[in-house]
Formats: structure tokens, sequence, C-alpha cells
């Protein structure tokens, strides 16, 4: 028998491969990124409202003060995920994740900035060889540069919500937030399609599976993912819960191998360039952990 601890570490390996196996659904889905994104977020919105009112209507309530950072939380969200899915249109999934990968150590570099704290010596070493690892890639991908740096301010913006919604969490539930996000998100992207585009249904026409893959994507990669995520929480260090979600990348790259074959291997330098971003991440978590370790002797 597993116990508790095992038991949610399978569980957020399979949360971590829905994060990754949402790579795959962007790339599946026929629509351009905005609409993908508008569904997902009121597909999300939804599940998380039925799942309130079957627990707890009460977590509907979020505190007033906090509401101008949730609405900024679901801008950037909303914001996010568009160019996340943009980047996989007009690059590859490999290369899309791959410059995700970077967000755990954009994090440990604007975190310092945004909460005036000192930026470590060691975060600056491994950020520099994630930048490194970075231009190997745009090197060896050069015909994807649009789509690496999208990938890339991707990545930052991922790094900024991560930020904003640290703090919002200390005083409020995880996922009320995460309903008013994605809520959010999706009015403020719906209302910048229509400013920017007018109104056409042919943009929201869904093809073939296209209505499967999103439901799959609004409530089983949002809606469940999100929930089961804060469960596993309860059992798992932030150190495991890290090193974990670091593997994202590797799950999306080999869903997209197996389903595409020959057309998701890329140069050997661009592998060469992830691994060393990837190495990097490691490594910084590593070293975090030890320092806390230190901290409490």
């Amino acid at each position: 028998m597993l116990n508790d601890r095992k038991k949610n570490l399978l569980l957020y390996h399979f949360i971590v491969f829905l994060y990754g196996f949402t790579s795959i659904l962007g790339a599946l889905i026929s629509l351009q990124a905005l609409p993908i994104v508008i569904y997902r977020m009121f597909i999300g919105a939804l599940g998380l409202a039925i799942f309130f009112l079957v627990i707890n209507p009460n977590y509907f309530m979020v505190k007033k003060k906090f509401l101008r950072k949730v609405f900024f939380s679901g801008i950037i969200i909303g914001a996010h995920w568009v160019t996340f899915f943009y980047a996989i249109k007009i690059s590859t999934i490999s290369i899309t994740l791959s410059m995700m990968s970077a967000g755990a150590l954009i994090t440990a570099l604007i975190d310092p900035i945004y909460n005036r704290k000192r930026i470590s010596s060691y975060e600056i070493f491994f950020g520099c060889i994630t930048i490194i690892g970075v231009i190997i890639i745009y090197r060896a991908e050069f015909q994807h540069l649009i789509g690496i740096t999208i990938a890339l301010f991707s990545a930052f913006l991922s790094s900024l919500f991560t930020i904003l919604n640290r703090n919002l969490v200390r005083e409020n539930n995880f996922t009320t937030l995460s309903f008013y996000e994605l809520l959010i998100g999706g009015v403020v992207c719906l209302i910048f399609y229509l400013v920017t585009n007018g109104y056409k249904s042919s943009d929201f026409e869904l093809e073939g599976y296209d209505f499967l893959w999103i439901l799959i994507l609004g409530f089983i990669c949002t809606s469940y993912a999100f929930n089961a995520s804060i469960k596993v929480l309860q059992y798992l260090s932030s150190f495991t819960v890290m090193m974990i979600i670091n593997l994202e990348p590797i799950y999306g790259i080999i869903l997209s191998i197996l389903i595409w074959k020959d057309e998701a291997f890329l140069s050997l330098n661009f592998y060469i360039g992830f691994v060393i971003v990837l190495s990097s991440i490691y490594m910084n978590s590593i070293y975090n952990k030890r320092n806390e370790e230190n901290k409490i002797i």
C-alpha cells in the first residue's frame, strides 16, 4: 500500500504531465492562440464555479482590498497563455517548452527585485548559465527566432504571475484566486479580441476533435489541475514540488516526439542548449535546498 506522500507524489507527477500536455493540445487545436485562451479561461472558470457550488459556495468570496491585484494577475496569466500558444503555433512545442523552462530562474532573478531583496551571487551564476543555453538554442534554431523570443517573454509573464500570486495566496484561498483570475483573464482577452479583430464567428468555429481538446484543456488541464495541485501541497515540500514541475518540458517534448515522430526532432545543438538550461535549473534548486537546510541548522 502506498502512503499519503507517495500517492501525492505520483499525483503531482500526473498534474505536471497534464501541464506538459497543454502544449500538445495547443498544437492539436486548429484555432489561433487568442480564441484558444478565451475558451480555456472561461471553461476553466466554469469548472471551478461548479466545484464551489458543490463543495462550498463561500469560495466565491474574495477580500475587496485584493481585487486590483487579482485583476492584474488575471491579465498577466491571460497574456502568458496567449504568448505561450502563439509561440507553439509559429515555432515548435520543443522550442516553446525549452524556453518556458527558463521561467524558474527568471523568477529567482526578478523576485528579489520585486520584493526589494538582495540577489544572491549563485542565482546570478546560474542565470548566466541559462543565458548560455538560450543563446545556443537561438543559434541552433535561428529560423524560429520570433517564436523563441515570444516563448521567453511568455516565461517572463509566467514568472511575474507566480511572484504576484505568492503574496496573494498568503491571505486568500488559492482556488478562489484561480477562479477570479481565469474569469477576469477570459473577459479581458475577449474584449481585446473584439477591439482588435471585431467578432468573427469563424475564429471560434471548432473543427474535427477541437471540441474534445478544448474540453480537456479547460476542465482537466485547468480546473482539475489547479484543484489537485493545492491538495498535493499539503503532503510535499516546496523543494519536491519545484523539482517535479521542472519535468514539464521533458514530458511535453517526449509527448511531441511520440505523436509527431520525426517532425518533433530538432538539431543536436538545440538539445545541448536545452540540457544546459535544464541543468542550471536543477543546480539552482539543489543549491536553494542546501541553503535552506543550513539556515535551519
